[in-house]
């Protein structure tokens, strides 16, 4: 079973093992392994990967798995030379890592479960991060109010001012994590 999968079966409480204890609610940084490879998942399949540069909906210069900067800062050329699917790969792994995990650990101290984490990164990789640190959707998630917050990750399915079928389709699955 994927760990996409794993973490959807556990947030539809789905699990087969014995029942829990009620637990604490755990730390977002708890497993921060976990919520990278369920939103680098969710990037690989909602992204696609592209191994010569592009531009992506809203205009911007992307390469890879939806990478617009490279690991040494610079930005992503449509003149840039072809990447292997390896290098994809580690751009995302990069990007998640050093940029969207910390950025949502730091903005969303309300995320308390490996699923609203990586949901959370997704959202902040497709959308930046600076469109999450203003959001409603934020301060939803950091006031607990989880039956709001999935209303206000489907207010995200727009680009260039019409909505897209696969931000949609994005967006679900990020509420599906909740």
């Amino acid at each position: 079973m994927t760990i996409l999968r794993r973490a959807l079966a556990q947030v539809r409480g789905e699990d087969q093992g014995p029942p829990a204890q009620p637990a604490k609610p755990a730390a977002p940084a708890a497993a921060p392994s976990d919520a990278v490879e369920v939103a680098a998942a969710l990037c690989r399949r909602f992204e696609g990967l592209h191994l010569r540069p592009y531009l992506c909906p809203a205009g911007v210069p992307t390469i890879g798995y939806g990478a617009t900067f490279y690991e040494d800062g610079r930005r992503v050329a449509l003149n840039d030379p072809p990447i292997t699917a390896e290098r994809a790969e580690r751009l995302l792994q990069h990007q998640i890592r050093r940029q969207f995990l910390p950025a949502v650990l730091r903005l969303c101290p309300g995320a308390d479960s490996t699923g609203k984490v990586a949901a959370l990164v997704d959202f902040a990789f497709n959308l930046g991060e600076g469109n999450l640190a203003s959001s409603t959707l934020r301060r939803k998630v950091n006031a607990g109010d989880w039956d709001e917050v999935a209303y206000q990750f489907m207010r995200w399915t727009k680009a260039g001012g019409r909505e897209l079928r696969g931000l949609v389709r994005r967006r679900q699955a990020e509420v599906e994590l909740l």
